[in-house]
């Protein structure tokens, strides 16, 4: 950067009302604004970036009649700088309100970020542009007329796209502030943008209206709706969606039936496959904002279409959208229109689709009922569990709630347990601790008894898994087990299982036994954790693998102060635990000798 800063920071003093606030931090600032004030100025731009994230130190030591005559020009005059130096620029600037003597003065920060606003980078320009949203919120209204509305006409009528891009974020923040003759000056600027030879403006114009269609009226708006959601580019077209809905919510039912459906339609059946998109992500919103005599009439139809678009992603966006929309029309019609493509959905060519459409059609179940959900909804659920790409069956599993309330978990168990015992064994591990992380939640709705029958050995077989971090989720699943059918049961059914594993010729699998009953212990009673824990873990420290026996240390750290909870186990912490932690403490191995002091230390 080539640019200077006539700034003598050898005699650059803090203002007085800064000294008498906080004298020490605003002297050791002092200290450091001369550093700061040269990384403003460094070839380095690590440098820059540190300095610029430290304008408020370097503002307060200059003062505020410095700020505004020096620092701001200089800021200025140097904007030619990193995108990562702008980015942090532009919102420093946006804090440096106080910095410059408070609102009636903040009309100095305006013209750096206006240089700010026209640069290449969109990122840098948003930064810039809410920036600029903020200070035009806390302008003095002559100010706002005097300084910010020529700097918004100026940037609309920029050579560079980018400063038009900028301009249309900047209107809602005028207009709802502005006078009744400059606001109809702004409607005629804004129409320009939205007319702009620039796609990206157009684009960005689009955006803007969803924010403008509450301030303004919606005859001023509907014009610039009916244009961009007929523009040549579909990037422009799909960004009205959202203007389409914010329209239909201001309307009443008779206009926006006789001025939006068409439009609706139109957007619906467009050509391009990102705008049909769009309004599949949005079909629900659209419907509820139309109003349901209005969606029941007129929507289905395009609903359909969607559901058997020809492109993947627009089945996939119609799809999650099946239970919002069938809470809006009739029985009748989720019958005999949506679940006919429900079910070709479900053997859909594009597993996301399918991954999508098992995630939410339990939905339906509550909607239509137990019968219908007998009929039409099961048979569809128990082909999705069998579905060969692994999210569908765990997005079926993970909403397993919704269905056990509409038909009771008897009547898919027998389906549902081979889909689950498959999952437990899915080449990735991902999958397998995903379906993990869902026994808890089938634990609740099977019941402690027929969770022993069917998947109690799975459970434990997830102990001895070849991938740590599945062992690690199997040890917390005993845990939450616990937590769901109590302690009682757990010492009963769990805890022999696992005391198996004490012996395992692998030491891994000893280990786990150590992870698995210091995890489960804080489920425990103290009395139990006396009984059924701490005697195993004890007898585990003779272990002759070093890594079991610093193991084991750790496990008696987490277990003194669960015994200490209560009188009548206290006292096995000085007769039981700190004599075995005082014999690691003098191991050979230096890890064991670590962590057995650790704990004697962390519990002295």
């Amino acid at each position: 950067m080539s640019t200077d800063m006539d700034i003598d920071t050898n005699t650059s003093v803090p203002p007085t009302e800064f000294m008498d606030e906080d004298p020490p931090a605003i002297n050791e600032e002092t200290n450091n604004v001369a550093t700061l004030i040269d990384e403003l100025k460094h070839e380095d731009v690590a440098l820059r970036l540190n300095s610029i994230k430290k304008l408020d130190i370097i503002a307060n030591a200059l003062g505020i009649e410095r700020t505004r005559t020096e620092l701001i020009p200089f800021l200025q005059e140097s904007i030619d700088d990193e995108d990562d130096v702008l980015l942090a620029l532009a919102e420093e600037l946006g804090k440096l309100i106080d910095a410059v003597g408070g609102n009636e003065y903040a009309y100095y920060l305006l013209p750096p970020l206006e240089n700010i606003a026209a640069v290449e980078e969109a990122t840098v320009r948003d930064k810039a542009v809410a920036s600029l949203c903020h200070i035009a919120d806390i302008l003095p209204e002559e100010h706002l007329e005097k300084y910010f509305v020529p700097l918004l006409k100026r940037l609309t009528v920029g050579d560079w796209f980018t400063s038009r891009t900028s301009a249309t974020g900047l209107y809602v923040a005028v207009f709802k502030r502005a006078s009744n003759p400059l606001q109809t000056e702004l409607k005629t600027l804004f129409k320009q943008l939205a007319e702009d030879d620039s796609p990206m403006v157009r684009r960005s114009a689009a955006k803007a209206l969803v924010d403008l269609v509450g301030q303004v009226s919606p005859e001023d708006v509907l014009p610039l709706f009916e244009k961009l959601s007929q523009d040549n580019q579909d990037s422009v077209r799909l960004l009205t969606v959202e203007v389409l809905v914010a329209l239909a919510n201001k309307l009443s039912e008779e206009q926006t039936k006789t001025l939006l459906l068409p439009a609706f339609i139109y957007l619906a059946n467009d050509k391009a496959w990102r705008v049909r998109y769009m309004v599949a992500s949005k079909y629900v919103e659209l419907a509820d904002a139309f109003g349901q005599d209005i969606a029941r009439e007129n929507f289905t139809t395009a609903f359909v279409s969607m559901l058997k678009d020809t492109e993947g992603e627009v089945r996939t966006a119609a799809a999650s959208q099946v239970p919002g929309y069938a809470k809006l029309v009739d029985k009748s019609v989720i019958l005999e229109d949506l679940l006919p493509c429900v079910k070709l959905l479900v053997t859909d060519e594009n597993q996301h689709a399918r991954a999508a459409l098992a995630k939410d059609i339990s939905g339906l179940a509550p909607i239509i009922g137990q019968d219908a959900t007998m009929e039409y909804l099961l048979p569809l659920f128990l082909q999705q569990l069998t579905d060969e790409f692994p999210d569908v069956r765990l997005n079926v599993i993970s909403n397993l709630e919704t269905i056990n309330k509409a038909i009771g978990i008897e009547r898919v168990s027998q389906a549902l347990l081979p889909a689950i015992v498959e999952l437990s064994e899915d080449k990735q591990w991902r999958i397998r601790l995903a379906i993990i992380e869902y026994i808890p939640l089938l634990a609740k709705q099977f019941g402690s008894k027929f969770f022993e029958e069917k998947l109690l050995e799975l459970c434990m077989s997830w102990l001895r898994d070849l991938v740590f971090s599945i062992r690690e989720a199997a040890t917390v699943n005993l845990m939450k087990l616990t937590e769901v059918f109590g302690a009682e049961w757990a010492k009963a059914a769990i805890i022999p299982e696992v005391m198996k594993m004490t012996t395992d010729e692998n030491y891994l699998h000893r280990m786990t036994t150590i992870f698995a009953l210091t995890t489960m212990a804080e489920a425990l009673t103290p009395l139990m954790v006396k009984e059924s824990i701490l005697p195993t873990i004890t007898e585990m420290s003779k272990d002759p693998i070093p890594n079991i026996r610093f193991n084991v240390a750790k496990s008696l750290e987490t277990l003194i102060p669960l015994l200490k909870k209560d009188p009548s186990t206290t006292e096995l912490v000085e007769s039981s635990v700190k004599p075995t932690l005082e014999k690691l403490s003098t191991d050979q191995d230096v890890d064991v000798k670590f962590f057995a002091t650790r704990a004697l230390e962390s519990n002295a």
